[in-house]
């Protein structure tokens, strides 16, 4: 059995620091519970060189030097942990803890097979921070740049109920739904742009390399009159592109560069959120990716024993879009006041009906956590069926695009031939 050192307070809220030896940490809390204690902070005391550290050397025995040199990456070369390198080391350390393993040898584990620098040297501050007997929680808490604070919030939710390995598995889920999400939204802006890029690569090798070759020889046969006005229109856009394509890289890279610094403002950061849930083809499909993400956080939060009011500005901060959190804020205010979280939810206008009508249902009922779920698992289906449908949609459009506009360039150039090809069959005739 593990020793646990924990700290606690009893019903006269008197502070208690003491130990309990225990099969598994939530087995600890379980104990110091019956013990008519509350459990504040609880970690698992160091184990001796038989749990895995390494043996101390014999007294008056010079240490032995490692013939490994080890050279570790600098800091700011280092790879940052990624959503899948977090989502794997959630679910290996849920797996870990509810196969009964204590979870500082759990962290121990963790950190000898991580291949990431950045999670394994988190690891190790967080293993010696659990070995002075402070919480998951807590050590979760000095890498912000890792672990969120809706992570950090649902460990300590977890520790507190003893039921840590559950919310390990429930966010190890939650990160897999959204990463799936995230990966198909991915999926379905790749095609576009390519096409895009193709077609912007077409069009400058032919105004660069073939129409001034045309242009050539429309003036040695034509004299550069009497061509059509769409020929006319090309070469001039061709002799422009020649002339100025400095200035139309310094003027893409200007457009792109201010529009991030605008973007970046408190007004052009709120106006980018804005124009996101109201474009024309895009804006639903991010009301419901923002929705499913929202309703299965919320959920989550309040499922592992999350007070609402702590849920509510957790999902308001993770959102990801200012319009949605300035209409969290208002739920966060209506419940904080005593009310119910529906009313503001439909003044709000960014919610569907179907969401108010499931809170509103779940309020009534209880079961709010499991309505949420069941919303998020439903605008997950929605957001499927949405890439799918625009993708069908979106590749006829790009090669119709394409199509007109190298097939335009194409019967400019070809119709000034054929002019000319009349001509001279016209004076062979004659």
């Amino acid at each position: 059995m593990a020793k646990f050192r924990y700290k606690a307070v009893d019903s006269q809220g008197k502070e208690v620091l003491s130990t309990v030896e225990a099969d598994s940490q939530g087995a600890a809390i379980e104990k110091i519970r019956a013990m008519k204690l509350t459990p504040k902070a609880i970690g698992l005391i160091k184990e001796d060189a038989s749990d895995g550290a390494a043996p101390k050397p014999a007294k008056g025995s010079a240490p032995k030097k490692s013939a490994n040199i080890t050279i570790k990456t600098p800091k700011f070369l280092r790879a940052k942990v990624k959503t899948k390198d977090l989502m794997v080391f959630t679910r290996q350390l849920a797996t870990l803890v509810d196969a009964g393993l204590p979870l500082l040898r759990g962290l121990r584990v963790l950190h000898r097979q991580a291949a990431n620098e950045t999670l394994k040297d988190a690891l190790n501050g967080m293993i010696e921070t659990v070995e002075t007997g402070n919480t998951f929680s807590e050590s979760l808490g000095n890498y912000p740049k890792i672990f969120n604070h809706l992570y950090v919030n649902m460990v300590k939710a977890g520790e507190a109920g003893g039921v840590l390995e559950t919310v390990l598995n429930r966010l190890a889920e939650f990160m897999e739904k959204a990463e799936k999400i995230k990966n198909k939204v991915k999926g379905a802006m790749t095609y576009p742009i390519v096409v895009l890029c193709a077609a912007l690569g077409i069009v400058i090798f032919l105004m660069l390399a073939v129409i001034p070759k045309f242009q050539q020889i429309f003036d040695d046969l034509m004299g550069g009159e009497g061509m059509p006005a769409l020929t006319q229109f090309v070469i001039s856009l061709s002799e422009w592109v020649q002339n100025y394509w400095l200035f139309l890289i310094a003027g893409i890279v200007g457009f792109v560069v201010l529009s991030k610094i605008f973007f970046k403002t408190p007004f052009g950061s709120y106006a980018h959120d804005v124009m996101a849930l109201r474009a024309p083809v895009f804006g639903q499909l991010t009301q419901k990716t923002v929705v499913a993400r929202l309703t299965r956080t919320l959920g989550t939060l309040l499922s592992s024993g999350v007070p609402v009011l702590q849920a509510l500005s957790i999902v308001k901060e993770t959102t990801g879009n200012q319009v949605i959190s300035k209409a969290l804020q208002s739920v966060h205010d209506s419940v904080k006041e005593g009310e119910g979280m529906t009313a503001p939810l439909g003044a709000s206008g960014v919610f569907p009906p179907m969401v108010v009508s499931m809170v509103e249902v779940g309020e009534e009922t209880g079961a709010l956590p499991e309505m949420l779920i069941r919303v998020a698992n439903t605008y997950d289906d929605e957001v499927d069926n949405a890439v799918a449908a625009m993708t069908s949609i979106i590749e006829p459009i790009m090669i119709i695009f394409l199509a007109v506009v190298v097939g335009g360039i194409v019967i400019a150039m070809f119709m000034p031939l054929i002019s000319i090809i009349g001509t001279i069959g016209q004076q062979t005739g004659a």
